[in-house]
């Protein structure tokens, strides 16, 4: 019954199939008047008809008629009819279908990669990876209680959508249309704050039935490259206790008190993972932490029962990104080597290699951030070299009025680091550096 959909008014693909199978039969007789295989009473037909119509020799040139009438009418057809069915479900990239078509078994090939954060770092890195694979596993943090996110949160009782939606945003394969329509925000009356991508999320959590449902559904919709995952599917507080001996809860509480930061710590301490993020890390080729928030969003993915041991036990190459600018009441006055003390201290030995940024970062960002109490991060290499982890760096800032990593750049400096670990003859999918570039 499905096979009869096609025929249905208005798909205009009969017209060019029917074209198609009688340029094929035409082209089959022709053959078959040439080679003498046709049954012998159509041959003799064929023959009588085309003595007569071309005189002596008449069936020699009547199969090549027959030949040069059908195979066009074949290849027209097939090549139209193909074209009505790309029309109707690509009519924006029918020009470049090879293209498409190349790109995404290219990504499909690409090596695996868990990526393990939230807030915007996390995308940012995500809109640099998708470009040379969509092997892509976003384990996001849900500890976020701020803004639009918390209002729903508190409201409805579910998990906050923000860093999940950005994460959704950054890997979405029309990314630009998307992001201007799920990163719009209400600016007046009772949506006033929230973000339509976070209604949605919260609109197919009732419909779908659970938060992980809503995530794959709006997955499916945006057909993103990769998946994305929460770390949990409890409800979790984050708490911090201070080098004073306080304690403060709530994820968008911790930086407001200004002081140096001990341990954080997820309330309830038992909150277990998702299935599917374990099964991620195991089977991963490179696991990334960061870029992002230390306290706020790298280590609340950390602190879930199991995620610490999972990465320590993978054969997965383990980077982390370590922030460019130090974080105003989270990591005041922080070097490189006190970011990976604190990741190191809350989960063990999870970090191979550390990225961090070389280069210049223009006076007029440094003038910026410091007025608001960031610096840039201080690279110790020394201290760094005492923990037994291995420094990478590279020109990593984009161009802009903030300071944030280049997605290309530091994409292509962890792919090449997978690339540098892999021994010869281990698969790792089929990464060119110079071909990415070609896939935007």
């Amino acid at each position: 019954m499905h096979l009869l959909k096609w025929f249905y008014p208005g798909l205009h693909f009969k017209r060019w199939l029917a074209l198609a199978f009688g340029g094929l039969l035409l082209a089959a007789a022709g053959i078959g008047l040439l080679g003498q295989l046709l049954p012998f009473e159509y041959q003799v037909l064929l023959r009588i008809w085309f003595r007569d119509l071309f005189g002596p020799g008449g069936a020699f040139w009547g199969g090549v008629f027959l030949l040069v009438l059908g195979l066009p009418a074949l290849v027209f057809g097939i090549l139209k009819a193909f074209r009505s069915v790309v029309d109707a479900l690509a009519p924006e990239d029918k020009c470049c279908l090879a293209d498409i078509l190349y790109t995404r078994q290219y990504l499909r090939r690409g090596p695996r990669i868990v990526v393990i954060g939230g807030g915007t770092g996390l995308s940012v890195l995500l809109r640099g990876l998708k470009q040379f694979t969509s092997n892509i596993t976003a384990i996001v943090s849900v500890a976020d209680d701020g803004g639009s996110s918390g209002r729903l949160r508190g409201d409805l009782g579910m998990l906050p959508p923000g860093d999940i939606r950005n994460c959704l945003v950054a890997l979405a394969d029309k990314e630009s249309l998307m992001e201007e329509l799920l990163q719009y925000r209400f600016n007046c009356g009772e949506l006033a704050g929230h973000n339509l991508g976070n209604l949605l999320l919260a609109a197919l959590n009732e419909v779908a039935g659970g938060f992980h449902e809503a995530v794959q559904g709006l997955s499916k919709v945006l057909a993103i490259r990769g998946r994305v995952l929460p770390v949990t599917l409890q409800n979790v507080v984050l708490g911090a206790e201070f080098a004073d001996g306080t304690l403060v809860y709530g994820e968008s509480s911790i930086p407001l008190c200004r002081k140096r930061i001990k341990r954080v710590f997820l309330k309830p301490g038992d909150c277990l993972p998702l299935p599917e993020a374990l099964q991620a890390i195991a089977g991963a080729d490179a696991i990334v932490l960061g870029p992002g928030s230390l306290y706020t969003s790298i280590l609340p993915n950390l602190l879930v029962r199991g995620i610490p041991e999972a990465i320590a036990r993978s054969r997965a190459v383990k980077i982390y990104v370590c922030n460019v600018m130090t974080q105003p009441g989270e990591t005041d006055g922080y070097t490189a080597s006190d970011h990976l003390k604190a990741i190191l201290t809350h989960a063990g030995p999870v970090v191979d290699y550390i990225v961090i940024h070389q280069g210049e970062i223009p006076y007029r960002l440094k003038l910026r951030y410091r007025r608001e109490g960031a610096a840039p991060v201080a690279v110790d290499r020394d201290e760094l070299a005492g923990l037994g982890v291995q420094v990478v760096g590279g020109n990593l800032v984009q161009e802009g009025n903030v300071v944030r990593h280049h997605p290309d750049r530091l994409a292509r400096l962890i792919l090449e680091l997978i690339l540098g670990e892999k021994k010869p003859g281990e698969p790792v999918g089929i990464f060119n550096p110079a071909a990415g570039s070609g896939h935007k």
